[in-house]
């Protein structure tokens, strides 16, 4: 049984040291609703997201169009990279790409963020088999669990998303036979 998920990178946030509730910015409000368009017609039966509120707002619209309640799982949350901010981001996030042991203090390693993410991802799979889902969440959690299946999907890969971004991942029998990327 084939079973579609479509992993919808969130759309641009306004800054703020609150991850949980950066809320989007006017652009990434309208990039929402491109988001809605491009899958209104996907016959989408579930919509799960990371707790943030950038991801949260940007399925929004596609849980309004088909009548979803959204579902809210901590395993697509974004990987946290250390206890506090990380000033030089582009050089921190290199070292987690090329070392899945590697981690700052308070931070969490790119293989145990692949694990969160990879469990929830088939418990998904076993509950909605058959299904089309939309998971709102984040870059690099999305692309670290997307690496788990196939390891093209890389720093190099992460570096050229889209924000908002949208794969399509088919599952048949809980193995990834494809990859479409949605977002135009």
């Amino acid at each position: 049984m084939i079973t579609n998920i479509y992993f919808v990178r969130h759309a641009n946030s306004s800054y703020t040291p609150d991850e949980l509730n950066r809320p989007l910015s006017e652009n990434g409000v309208k990039d929402a609703q491109r988001v809605t368009e491009l899958l209104s017609h996907e016959n989408i039966s579930k919509v799960i997201s990371s707790p943030y509120k950038r991801a949260i707002q940007t399925v929004e619209g596609v849980s309004n169009h088909f009548g979803l309640s959204i579902s809210i799982d901590e395993g697509f949350r974004e990987r946290k990279l250390a206890e506090g901010a990380v000033t030089n981001f582009d050089e921190v996030i290199l070292k987690y790409w090329e070392n899945f042991d590697f981690c700052i203090h308070g931070g969490e390693t790119a293989y145990d963020a692949q694990h969160r993410g990879v469990e929830s991802l088939k418990n998904v799979l076993n509950r909605y088999c058959g299904e089309n889902i939309v998971i709102g969440t984040h870059g690099n959690i999305m692309v670290i669990i997307m690496n788990y299946y196939d390891k093209k999907y890389n720093y190099v890969f992460w570096k050229d998303l889209n924000m908002p971004d949208i794969y399509k991942l088919i599952f048949k029998d809980n193995n990834l036979v494809g990859v479409e990327h949605i977002w135009s």
